[in-house]
């Protein structure tokens, strides 16, 4: 595929991939929000009220 390149290592086996930003940077974003959620799926969680909350204390938000 045109703009998107594997990495081998010396058996042959893929082991990275270099993509062509200017063509796919919008896929790129797209995969690097999926993995971000993929590796904080396990971190806790805050209610949205209690993080507006803790943004109003810091005269972040204004309702």
């Amino acid at each position: 595929m045109e703009g998107i390149r594997f990495v081998t290592d010396d058996k042959g086996q893929k082991v990275a991939v270099m993509i062509d930003l200017q063509k796919y940077g919008e896929l790129w974003e797209d995969f690097y929000d999926s993995l971000t959620v993929r590796l904080r799926v396990k971190e806790p969680r805050e209610s949205l009220e209690t993080v507006k909350k803790h943004l109003r204390k810091q005269s972040k938000l204004d309702d």
